[in-house]
């Protein structure tokens, strides 16, 4: 089974800076065992129901702005798989869920900005998941599920947020500025509940977690924690692969999960 992962993508400058996070993504992907195609849950896919994306080439999709004209030149070939985007849409419709699917959706910088440090070759097909913001964390944790058995049989589940995520409280910090405490505290708290295995009182994060609120003022970069965490299975525990912030407040903490 390839083991899920949740990647922290920060801001896009990831892709043009040297960090702690950067230099993470690059080792893994050169560690990581080709799978037959990666499905990436992206906090920049936002819908009112699931969707996926089956476009045979998708385009590199440049949703940012005021950052440096190399960054709206990049771009990141991979292609798409409508094959594995149709087995995304039946394990959904298996699991009562449903999706539908998008022929022409591209990469947005939630998945290219990461995938780009991690695999530049670009070889390995990529398929996008959209989040529902207006959903729970148990929504996407039975949407994860619904993908256990494509994970079980070589597909890369992928969710592609921030452990941590206010851009408010990023402006006039240095991208290696120190955490505050209340950043610190959340981030903890989540590695200790994913290292425990327990499902339940993490998806009740917005209600239990310390300062749940400050570091996630809206949820879609949370969500995708979760898909990654169901796509392993029930009684799935995660292990943080990675631990760094960068502007004080953005977690690029990683997580690898299994049962």
């Amino acid at each position: 089974m390839m083991s899920p992962l949740f990647l922290s993508h920060g801001s896009p400058m990831l892709y043009l800076t040297a960090t702690p996070a950067h230099r993470f993504l690059a080792a893994l992907g050169r560690d990581l065992a080709p799978p037959r195609a990666i499905v990436v849950a992206s906090a920049h896919w936002e819908t009112a129901a699931p969707a996926v994306g089956a476009a045979p080439r998708p385009a590199t999709i440049h949703d940012l702005g005021g950052f440096p004209d190399a960054l709206h030149r990049a771009r990141w070939p991979a292609p798409g798989d409508p094959a594995v985007a149709a087995e995304v849409a039946a394990a959904l419709s298996a699991a009562r869920i449903g999706a539908a699917v998008d022929p022409a959706r591209g990469l947005d910088h939630g998945i290219w900005v990461p995938l780009a440090i991690a695999l530049p070759g670009a070889g390995i097909p990529v398929v996008p998941l959209a989040v529902q913001p207006g959903r729970d964390a148990r929504h996407h944790l039975a949407l994860g599920r619904a993908l256990a058995p494509l994970a079980a049989s070589g597909v890369l589940v992928v969710g592609s947020g921030a452990v941590t995520h206010n851009l408010y409280a990023t402006r006039g910090q240095a991208v290696d500025a120190a955490p505050p405490a209340w950043v610190d505290a959340f981030r903890d708290w989540v590695a200790e509940a994913a290292a425990a295995g327990d499902a339940a009182r993490l998806c009740d994060w917005r209600s239990v977690a310390p300062a749940a609120e400050v570091n996630h003022p809206t949820p879609e970069h949370f969500l995708p924690f979760f898909v990654a965490l169901g796509a392993a299975g029930a009684g799935a525990v995660g292990r943080r692969i990675h631990a760094s912030v960068e502007y004080g407040v953005i977690g690029m903490d990683a997580y690898a999960f299994a049962t």
